[in-house]
């Protein structure tokens, strides 16, 4: 049975006798000075790993200043890898193309799962309130009559991406808990390709509702503090006014900022000072890469995130059940 029954999905706390998690409000936490490192023998190019589920220009400005950052701190040449769906990053962690990347937590597990151990989850984004995690949110036009996830029975909704935990997995599980079957229950499913891409098809009546994630704190009507909704709303892709939120997860964990576990420890500490002190040293970065506000980051264990490599292997095997 699934380790969740009142907890937050995924976020356990780090093994007994672990050392206290770094935080970037901890004192003392100063950005890396800049010079080329000993591990850039062993790793001579730093190849960054982005998720899709946002048009490629809008990753593009978004990352951009940060791989500028990387290669000018670490003096390495530094490369975007601008996947088009989540599968994207873990297959490019599978073949060794990677060294760093922040992934949902789906998407790590899956990276975990198919690597047999071999990405490592080192931070995770910390919200303005303190904690580490986010919700899963289903959608609906605001025109639309409904009003509650009773009255999306047997209506259409479309699911973000199969390794999207808030657009796919915990929706999808959560609904199972509460006995409700999502293959039946809803007339219609399908994938979007992206968070993005799930909110415009139901703008565009091509489906009665999706499922993204949202941080859930803070002014809603501005689409939370961070999330799909808030970046779309800054960017005026979308007005929350068009939008009803009729269903929240229980808290999600933060995905990871995940490297290779081969990787030298050194290199691991450099990426993990580099990430802990970036909200203070270049907020504009930080506020960027993370799509609004928040409070930093801290370290995080491969043990917060077991609960979500039970999941996928549950949905794997309701997978194979179903075909």
């Amino acid at each position: 049975m699934l380790l969740a029954a009142g907890a937050a999905l995924g976020a356990l706390p780090p093994p007994g006798g672990a050392r206290a998690e770094r935080r970037s409000s901890d004192p003392g936490i100063v950005f890396p000075a800049p010079g080329r490192r000993d591990w850039a023998r062993e790793v001579p190019r730093l190849r960054i790993g982005v998720l899709g589920g946002e048009n490629e220009a809008d990753r593009l400005g978004r990352y951009g200043p940060y791989r500028d950052l990387l290669e000018r701190t670490f003096e390495v040449p530094a490369r975007l890898f601008l996947a088009s769906d989540y599968a994207g990053v873990v297959q490019a962690f599978a073949a060794r193309q990677l060294e760093i990347a922040t992934m949902s937590p789906a998407a790590y597990a899956a990276a975990w799962i198919e690597t047999n151990g071999g990405v490592e989850p080192i931070l995770c984004t910390e919200e303005a309130d303190g904690s580490i995690s986010y919700v899963a949110v289903m959608v609906v036009r605001a025109d639309s009559g409904i009003t509650s996830l009773a009255e999306m029975r047997g209506r259409s909704i479309v699911w973000s991406d199969p390794n999207s935990a808030s657009g796919y997995l915990i929706p999808r599980f959560s609904l199972r808990r509460q006995g409700i079957n999502p293959d039946q229950y809803f007339s219609r499913t399908g994938f979007a390709g992206g968070h993005e891409q799930a909110i415009v098809a139901v703008l565009q009546r091509q489906y009665d509702a999706a499922v993204t994630w949202a941080s859930g704190i803070g002014d809603e009507a501005q689409g939370f503090t961070r999330g799909a909704l808030r970046s779309m709303v800054e960017k005026g892709m979308v007005d929350m006014r068009e939008l009803r939120v009729i269903w929240r997860s229980e808290p999600i964990i933060n995905g990871p900022t995940t490297v290779r576990a081969d990787l030298p420890a050194s290199f691991k500490e450099d990426m993990k000072l580099f990430h802990l002190a970036l909200p203070r040293a270049h907020p504009e970065i930080y506020r960027q890469i993370e799509r609004g506000g928040g409070a930093g980051y801290r370290e995080v264990t491969h043990e917060q995130y077991r609960f979500m490599v039970e999941l996928r292997r549950e949905e794997a095997r309701e997978r194979r059940r179903r075909n």
